[in-house]
């Protein structure tokens, strides 16, 4: 680690674009894995199901990842401006790569208009990480950001459970239940909390106004995103009653409808 952190830290554009090529390293393997045939037989959906594959591993990791280091090193709460550890830039050095590969996934395989959304929120996510990367500020206000990833997990399973038809069994409504609370605390609570830093430190805070703009954006689209996964998994009567019951509406191909 010692050695390692001193060397991204001087090349972080390099580091991320290694840790963008071992992403997609690990998307080559996770092909290997065996796939509900439901999901072999859509080419959209068997894309979606290894770009979700990716994406869990993403959370799993970075999720855990970021509450230890504010668990073991609590001053990153109070100071998300400054404050970092090796450990923490090592983190914010490996998300970014992820990201960046993601967005990649999308572009080549031709899914970048379905999936505008996400990608857009890429970008913001991207520039933010990698201003933070290159001058050394914000890590840890990276690190906090990445709590949403808790609640990442669970909605990356609940889009494979979907994907699968499984959305009648008992694993599909265990997290649905646990996926809203995670979104409640993790995603909504997390955005929350890095909001009301900014603002409450605006006056003093380096390029204070981009970062708040990002935020701001980005909690439009969580806010809309929460609406709609309530609408579906908690008030289905209400997403029909808006809806033609055509059969294009069983296969939508936008991320944050399903």
């Amino acid at each position: 680690m010692d050695v390692l952190v001193p060397v991204l830290k001087s090349h972080p554009g390099k580091s991320v674009l290694v840790f963008a090529l071992i992403f997609k390293l690990i998307h080559r393997l996770l092909q290997r894995l065996p796939v509900p045939k439901v999901v072999k037989q859509d080419d959209f959906k068997s894309w979606k199901w290894k770009n979700l594959s990716v994406s869990i591993v993403h959370s799993l990791l970075t999720g855990s990842w970021a509450l230890t280091c504010v668990l073991v090193w609590p001053e990153m709460l109070r100071n998300l401006h400054s404050y970092h550890t090796p450990l923490s830039y090592l983190l914010v050095c490996v998300s970014t790569g992820y990201f960046v590969h993601d967005a990649s996934d999308i572009i080549l395989t031709g899914h970048g208009r379905q999936s505008w959304e996400f990608l857009l929120h890429h970008v913001l996510v991207i520039s933010c990480f990698l201003y933070a990367l290159f001058t050394k500020m914000y890590v840890a206000g990276a690190v906090v950001a990445l709590f949403v990833e808790v609640n990442s997990v669970t909605l990356h399973m609940r889009l494979m459970l979907k994907l699968a038809c499984a959305q009648s069994s008992s694993v599909y409504h265990v997290n649905k239940l646990i996926n809203i609370t995670t979104y409640l605390t993790f995603r909504l609570g997390t955005q929350s909390y890095l909001t009301w830093y900014i603002v409450t430190n605006y006056t003093w805070l380096d390029h204070a106004l981009y970062f708040l703009i990002a935020m701001v954006m980005m909690n439009v689209m969580i806010l809309i995103y929460f609406y709609r996964l309530l609408c579906a998994d908690f008030f289905p009567w209400s997403k029909r009653s808006g809806r033609p019951n055509g059969p294009n509406n069983n296969h939508s191909k936008k991320f944050p409808c399903d």
